[in-house]
Parts: structure tokens; sequence; C-alpha cells
């Protein structure tokens, strides 16, 4: 499956521009801080989402195979589907991340338009991955913390010649998420967001954890 990311840089400054997040290649991890045992299952999410936009934005979660994909209502009145890989619970958010911030003209192409360009990218092509993976992976550390999951940065460039800078890159992600968390997420994100802390029973707890990341994201 190819899909994704072009070679060369993409606003990210309207919802619809973002590249549809392939789940990435794990090259470092930031380990969450919760302090009691969970249970996380994508059937979970699932059933959220679903519960969330099936009916409202025509839209499904479902798992599947090898790699995560979009795919477009084939009708009018059709349903359109994030799919996630592997079952990964953590590749689920991931995707839901980018279904968040794609614009409706994005949610209308396969993989919202953009193609994706794998592990061994040059330089340029990897400043222009990592640039539309700012928000998503944002959102997807929000929605992390917001579950008491355990979230994992990547730069997703293991053996090109531009393998990223990964402390700059967190570095960017974790000022994006404060942004959200001061000024506003996208409003699909905020609902689902919001959706997590209720079913996860973490509305008391999620200040103190996203605390606890930023600390540990600056040590």
């Amino acid at each position: 499956m190819t899909s994704g990311l072009t070679g060369t840089a993409l606003p990210n400054t309207r919802p619809d521009q973002d590249a549809s997040g392939k789940f990435p290649l794990v090259l470092e991890r930031v380990k969450s801080h919760n302090s009691e045992r969970m249970n996380h299952h994508p059937d979970d999410l699932i059933m959220l989402f679903n519960d969330l936009f099936r009916e409202t934005f025509r839209t499904e979660l479902v798992g599947g195979g090898d790699e995560p994909e979009y795919i477009p209502a084939p009708t009018t009145d059709g349903v359109a589907r994030v799919v996630f890989a592997h079952g990964y619970y953590a590749s689920a958010l991931h995707e839901v991340s980018h279904w968040c911030i794609a614009g409706e003209r994005r949610r209308t192409l396969h993989d919202y338009g953009y193609w994706y360009c794998p592990d061994g990218r040059t330089r340029e092509q990897q400043l222009a991955f990592e640039q539309v993976e700012i928000r998503p992976q944002a959102l997807e550390w929000l929605f992390s913390v917001a579950a008491g999951s355990r979230f994992t940065i990547s730069i997703d460039n293991l053996s090109g010649e531009g393998a990223g800078d990964a402390n700059r890159f967190r570095h960017h992600v974790l000022t994006q998420a404060n942004t959200y968390l001061r000024d506003g997420f996208p409003r699909r994100a905020h609902g689902f967001y919001q959706t997590l802390l209720t079913f996860y029973g973490r509305q008391t707890l999620f200040s103190q954890a996203w605390e606890a990341e930023c600390q540990s994201s600056i040590a």
C-alpha cells in the first residue's frame, strides 16, 4: 500500500492539508505516566469512534491488515472507512488523529489524496514528512493521555539520508499539543478527546498525567 506524503513540503495551515498518516515505524518511545493499570482494546476505540461519527460523518473505524488506509465513501450515501493496522490500539489512535484534521475535500479522496514516501527519504522529504506529522501526532499524544495509554512518537525514517532529529520533532509535537490545549482542538478531535476522557474516567487525571508527559519529554 502506498499513500500518504509527497517529497515536497505541504502547508500546515488548513485542516484539509494534512497527509494521511500511515502508522509510523517506532524510533523512540515516550512513556506515559499512569499510576493505574488499564486495559486498552482497539474494539473500544471502534465503538467510540463509530458511535460519534458513523451517522454524523458517514465514517467508521475498522481494524485492518498490514497497512492503514483511508477509504472514502463509494457513493454519496455510503460510508467512509478509517482502517488501522493489525488491530493495534496505537495505530487506531494515529489514524483517527489524521482523520480528525482532514478537511471535507480531502475526505473524498483515497488516503486523503496523498502519495506515501516510504522510509529512506532525503532530508527535504523528511522535513516535509515531519511538517505534516506534527499536528496529527500532537493529537495522538493527547488522545493517548486521555485514554491512559502509552504514546510513541516517530520520525519514521530509519535508513534515509534525511534521518530526522527526534528531539527537535518531539519538541514541535509537544508545542503543538500544548497549543491545542490552550487554544482549542479541531471540532471532531475535541469530541473524540472528550469521549476518551469520559470512557476511561480520566477527566480529573488528565492534567497531572499531561504535566508528567511534558516533564518527561524535556528532561
